[in-house]
């Protein structure tokens, strides 16, 4: 690396005057509970909604926090793409029992339109 160049570098009197404040501690977030193979079970939804509410309140009160127990980017990476590919396969009336609605606008919709252009496979 070189030097920096003095056009980049700030005068003393325009720089921000910092003070030091000291953290009681970095929160340290358990991630384990995402791990679950089948993290729909009543158990695993309580633990959700706890890592959830522990990270919304690390993201207030300290603006960061570190996570441990984490799952590989890949591995989950992975996992989604079979699921795709395995739904993906399944017959139009089993993906339409998943239908995007009104009230589900995460489901399955099998008539979008771009530009009015049909988007995906008849």
């Amino acid at each position: 690396m070189g030097e920096v160049d003095p056009a980049f570098i700030q005068d003393v009197e325009h720089r921000p005057k910092l003070t030091i404040i000291e953290a009681e501690g970095i929160p340290v977030i358990d991630l384990s509970t995402l791990n679950s193979p089948d993290i729909s079970t009543e158990k695993n939804c309580k633990e959700l909604a706890s890592l959830v509410a522990e990270v919304k309140n690390a993201c207030k009160k300290m603006g960061f926090f570190q996570v441990i127990n984490h799952v590989s980017v890949l591995r989950v990476q992975g996992k989604i793409d079979l699921a795709s590919r395995k739904f993906f396969a399944l017959s139009k009336e089993e993906k339409r029992r998943v239908k995007r609605d009104e009230l589900n606008s995460m489901g399955y919709y099998d008539t979008e339109l771009t530009k009015n252009v049909r988007t995906g496979k008849k």
